[in-house]
């Protein structure tokens, strides 16, 4: 049996901050959807995912690859979005096995009304505080992290 790689203090200090941060953002990105949109955070990523999708439509594999979600979950979430009127499902036209979520306009105008919030936000709990050489820093690093636990690239495409 081999011995255990522990962390040195300094690789210590630096998960522990990865582990606050990803313990604090999601609810402060939750809570501000929440009180000013309506929506959960999952719901407006939903939302955002399809809405960037060519003619704001997506195949429900896809999207729950893009937003790491189960297809049940994911169905779940869909129709809510569904009986708000946000969203449609249909099968696809090439292929009827594969179901799409399409946004309908209520759908893009709910995304096109929250973006704005959301993105002051994100601004404010994550950029708002860092240098330009941290934010470049800050998407080198997450590119690393994302090579090993996304290496087929789901979630994110390269750029």
């Amino acid at each position: 049996m081999t011995e255990p790689r522990w962390l040195t203090d300094d690789e210590r200090e630096a998960w522990l901050r990865l582990m606050a941060v990803t313990m604090l953002l999601p609810g402060r990105l939750e809570t501000q959807l929440k009180r000013d949109a309506g929506l959960s955070h999952f719901e407006y990523y939903v939302l955002a995912m399809i809405s960037e999708s060519f003619e704001r439509s997506l195949a429900l594999s896809e999207l729950a690859a893009r937003t790491n979600s189960s297809l049940s979950r994911l169905s779940h979430v869909i129709a809510r979005l569904e009986v708000q009127g946000l969203l449609t499902r249909c099968a696809s036209p090439s292929d009827g096995r594969t179901s799409i979520a399409q946004l309908t306009e209520a759908g893009w105008a709910k995304v096109v009304a929250s973006a704005p919030g959301h993105v002051e936000e994100v601004r404010s709990v994550v950029f708002d505080s860092l240098t330009p050489g941290q934010v470049s820093q800050l998407s080198e690093i997450c590119g690393s992290l994302l090579g090993t636990l996304d290496p087929d690239h789901r979630l994110l495409r390269p750029s």
